[in-house]
Order: structure tokens, then sequence, then C-alpha cells
């Protein structure tokens, strides 16, 4: 599927972006914050990129976003059953 946004056509010119620049900076923001907000997984977020699921992870402190985000609770449980 596609979706189309349209948007200022100084707003790459004004983040000092080319267009393409601004474009991947976007569907990186959306892919970033819906796998933040735990709404897809890290595999689908990549994809949406069009990049590797690795090297997604790997971008995420470029955003304050944990690779792994466990809870106090969380990983109790985890040091518990290991």
């Amino acid at each position: 599927m596609q979706m189309i946004v349209n948007y200022p056509e100084q707003l790459p010119d004004a983040l000092q972006q080319s267009p393409e620049q601004f474009e991947h900076e976007a569907k990186m923001a959306m892919a970033v914050k819906l796998y933040e907000l735990k709404r897809i997984s890290s595999g689908t977020a990549a994809a949406l990129v069009g990049m590797e699921r690795v090297e997604f992870l790997l971008s995420l402190h470029h955003y304050g976003v944990a690779v792994i985000d466990l809870t106090e609770h969380d990983l109790q449980s985890d040091f518990d059953n290991a």
C-alpha cells in the first residue's frame, strides 16, 4: 500500500536536507514511534523504511529510543526465571 503525505515545498530546505533525506527521516520517525509504542515489531518497522532489522535497531539511539524497553517488573521476572 502507499500513503501520500503533503508537506510544504520549503520544508526540506529549512531542515537543510534534500527532499529524499527529509522523506526518509519522516518515514524513519513514523517507524520508530510506532515501534516505541509497541504497535509494530522491529522487523515491520525496518521494512517500512527499507532497511534491515539490525540496522533499524542500531539506529534507534538517534531517536532516544531503547532497543530493549523492559519495566523493572519484567527485568526482575527475567532474573527470577534465569
